[in-house]
């Protein structure tokens, strides 16, 4: 029983990116614990997350790494992409500006990323629709054209927030059982952890943890 926590198959590194403001943190705590954080302060350099899911009966630890958006921490982020399976591109439907540098973000994501990497377009604060900036229709044809998944969201009332981290989730793994992923490759995002109680796990998240205080 003891073991519990850490029973678990693979694990995920995700990347959250996109400009400050658009609500990255918020949509990770919405994620990670079921609470809106009114009051979200602006991530310094990066911020650490993990939640346990199950895809296909099996269990998957997502570990969540926040990126701050400003661009004088872009240096540092990016030293983050590398080993990304999952990356969750956010922006503002409120805030066009958020929307028009997408592009950047996404070169940068596809520079430093794998090919396999999955890139997940979110437009946060779909519950401010009386403030809209940004269609529904652009924003759904720029993530057809860049073969993006995209979804509106709402990190407040926490609409579809658990549809993009899970179909992210879905789709990696559909990679690994397609074998188009190599799980030994340092810079697959992927770690295979057969499920058994012991202590490797545990080393394991405080090494995360020792990384994430280090940055």
């Amino acid at each position: 029983m003891s073991a519990g926590p850490y029973n678990y198959s693979y694990i995920f590194k995700y990347i959250i990116i996109g400009d400050m403001g658009v609500g990255k943190s918020c949509l990770l705590h919405q994620f990670t614990e079921k609470k809106f954080m009114a009051d979200c302060p602006h991530t310094i350099g990066v911020e650490f997350g993990t939640r346990i899911i199950e895809v296909s009966g099996q269990k998957i630890k997502l570990q969540i790494w926040d990126t701050a958006g400003q661009e004088r921490f872009r240096a540092v982020t990016r030293s983050y992409y590398r080993g990304a399976a999952g990356a969750l591109m956010v922006y503002d439907i409120t805030r066009r500006s958020t929307y028009n540098h997408l592009s950047s973000w996404l070169t940068d994501t596809r520079n430093l990323t794998n090919p396999s990497t999955v890139i997940f377009l979110i437009g946060n604060k779909c519950d401010l629709e009386g403030q809209r900036d940004v269609t529904y229709e652009e924003a759904s044809k720029f993530a057809e054209e860049n073969g993006l998944l995209f979804v509106e969201a709402s990190a407040k009332t926490g609409d579809n927030v658990e549809e993009a981290f899970l179909e992210t989730a879905k789709k990696i793994y559909q990679s690994i059982q397609d074998g188009r992923l190599d799980l030994n490759a340092a810079e697959s995002g992927v770690q295979h952890k057969p499920s058994q109680p012991g202590r490797n796990n545990l080393s394991n998240d405080q090494q995360a943890n020792k990384d994430n205080c280090s940055c």
